[in-house]
């Protein structure tokens, strides 16, 4: 439950962070606003043909009486309308990141900075971490569309499927949202996506603590956009947690006498 805690607490931090922020803030809106009108169109396109998905990949049930057709073809249509809504709540941050990714990177230094200590550096070209950051959300995206097939196929069955079924949805979804996010500054500090999995992995809870509030308030129309640089925030700050930067050590250079009496302190002889 402390990890849960702490997870969440890491997003209230991070919108902190951004509402105090305020030129930072309007930095990191843009790109979520670009994403948001290529998603609501996309959504809208689905709700206005999903019943024609539906009848056009059930043809067995053409014949079937009144109300079984409707009622059958109905949940079809609501479950195909949730699986489109489920995809577009975790491919949103993904996206958003894709279009954002010298907005946010930018952003997450400047938490790095002002917590203090070492900033790291991918020192890659922008080109090689915008190509590193889509196959890395390619792959996350496929996990994500496996898990989203078979929670659809879960959803069919009775009781489970409308109450436990919701509900694990929404951990997958916190957990690669909160991988998403922690992603800009891990990326940063060379740590693969194998790594990253497994980092969030140990601290479980911690990830679900920070992902899945932030998933269910995704679902609200345009609260995604103003929440971004804010998840950004939090998840460096998380991050920091999670993997922290050794800071560097610059050790003054040893005098000539100090360099002389360690190594006579070290002499085989004098040891005699």
């Amino acid at each position: 439950m402390r990890d849960l805690t702490a997870g969440f607490g890491y997003l209230l931090k991070g919108q902190r962070w951004a509402g105090t922020h305020g030129r930072r803030f309007g930095f990191g809106l843009l790109p979520g606003l670009i994403t948001l009108v290529l998603y609501a169109g996309a959504l809208v396109g689905l709700g206005f043909g999903a019943d024609n998905l539906v009848a056009w990949s059930t043809p067995f049930a053409d014949g079937w009486s009144s109300p079984w057709l409707g009622l059958f073809r109905g949940s079809l249509t609501v479950l195909v309308f949730a699986l489109g809504l489920f995809l577009a709540v975790i491919t949103f941050t993904a996206v958003t990141l894709l279009i954002g990714s010298p907005f946010y990177d930018v952003l997450s230094e400047d938490v790095d900075r002002e917590a203090g200590g070492e900033v790291p550096q991918s020192g890659l070209s922008f080109w090689h971490d915008l190509w590193i950051s889509t196959r890395d959300s390619v792959r996350i995206l496929v996990r994500v569309a496996l898990y989203g097939v078979l929670l659809f196929a879960l959803g069919f069955i009775p009781v489970i499927g409308q109450t436990v079924i919701p509900v694990l949805g929404f951990c997958v979804s916190g957990f690669f949202l909160a991988e998403e996010l922690t992603a800009v500054a891990l990326a940063r500090r060379e740590i693969q996506l194998k790594e990253r999995l497994v980092l969030l992995r140990g601290r479980r809870m911690l990830a679900l603590g920070f992902g899945v509030p932030l998933t269910l308030a995704f679902l609200v129309p345009f609260v995604a956009v103003f929440l971004m640089p804010g998840a950004v925030a939090g998840a460096t700050m998380l991050v920091r947690e999670l993997a922290p930067v050794e800071p560097s050590l610059d050790l003054p250079e040893p005098t000539p006498a100090a360099a002389t009496r360690d190594a006579s302190q070290t002499h085989p002889i004098m040891e005699g």
